[in-house]
């Protein structure tokens, strides 16, 4: 399979695209930017909306995005069950280059019950970087 990810570039503060297209896809959250609790959690919630099954998180705070995906999920069910095909698997990638991030998302993020198609590249920053970070995917 040749994955050919998606770049999105997120200014802090700002409105998510649709991207509902790509549902269901695997998200890397490459966080290159300080962000409010707030906006994480509107972010968070809006991936999990948009078709988010696996999130990597990688960068400044990457813990807090892990436990901000999976209580978005958890209020996307009032708290309650969750079906297995809705489930996000979550993880944080700390004090590891983001070449590992990448490698992780690329051979090992798979789903236990839903196919993911598509990556997304969810860069978290003042500016864009489209072409060095898709070039480290490539690389991975």
């Amino acid at each position: 399979m040749v994955d050919s990810p998606v770049y999105l570039h997120l200014e802090p503060g700002s409105s998510p695209p649709d991207v509902s297209a790509l549902t269901p896809f695997r998200a890397v959250v490459i966080v290159d930017a300080e962000v409010s609790a707030e906006w994480q959690s509107l972010v968070s919630d809006w991936l999990v909306r948009s078709g988010c099954l696996y999130m990597m998180a990688w960068g400044r705070n990457c813990s807090s995005w892990d436990d901000s995906l999976d209580n978005a999920n958890l209020e996307q069910f009032q708290y309650g069950e969750i079906p297995e095909d809705r489930f996000v698997m979550t993880t944080w990638h700390d004090n590891q280059p983001l070449g590992e991030a990448l490698w992780f998302c690329k051979h090992n993020a798979s789903h236990p019950t839903i196919a993911l198609h598509h990556t997304v590249l969810l860069h978290i920053s003042a500016h864009s970087d489209k072409p060095e970070l898709l070039k480290a995917y490539a690389e991975a």
